[in-house]
């Protein structure tokens, strides 16, 4: 079990898988992440970055960081995912946490996610380790016009990859969390 770590859900539990090929970011680290979103560069941020926010939350498993987003006060979260298990635990945490409104799941590639319907704020790449399926992402983030100018990605892979993102995007901060390495982007002219 996972607990969300502040805002409205603060202290709910998340089912998680059971596999190992999903591993839910570790509340230390989703503590970290949220900082680094709401102060700093972001604090003067007008909107702020996370008030009515529309999130997209890539490869997501137990949803941990969209769920996250949603408790802090973004407006709604699409939530990507492929994995049959991750998707029936994804439809159970809407549940016990009420989202039902404000999620939606899309069970597709999250390197193939097609056209958007609408442009998010924020967005979280969480794919498996070792795969090198970060750029492919977020290339299909920028062919599917996912993104609002100046969006911002969080991309989390292992500590010893590297990540060479495609043009317009732009590393503004790298973080590690024990085996984890947390890369956040800036999308559109550098800043």
């Amino acid at each position: 079990m996972l607990r969300i770590v502040a805002g409205k859900h603060r202290g709910r539990r998340l089912k998680t898988p059971e596999s190992r090929d999903v591993r839910p970011t570790s509340a230390r680290a989703r503590e970290a992440i949220f900082d680094v979103l709401a102060h700093g560069r972001f604090e003067r941020r007008d909107p702020p970055l996370l008030k009515e926010a529309r999130v997209i939350d890539l490869f997501a498993g137990s949803g941990a960081m969209g769920f996250e987003a949603l408790s802090r006060g973004a407006a709604f979260v699409t939530f990507v995912e492929t994995d049959p298990a991750a998707l029936s635990l994804l439809r159970e945490n809407v549940a016990v946490l009420g989202e039902k409104a404000r999620v939606r799941l899309v069970p597709r590639d999250a390197t193939r996610i097609g056209r958007a319907d609408q442009a998010v704020r924020l967005a979280f790449i969480d794919p498996p380790y070792g795969r090198d399926l970060c750029v492919s992402a977020l290339a299909a983030l920028h062919e599917g016009s996912w993104l609002e100018a100046q969006a911002v990605v969080v991309v989390e892979l292992g500590a010893k990859e590297e990540l060479l993102p495609p043009a317009g995007f732009h590393v503004f901060d790298e973080r590690r969390y024990g085996a984890a390495k947390v890369v956040f982007l800036l999308y559109g002219e550098a800043p």
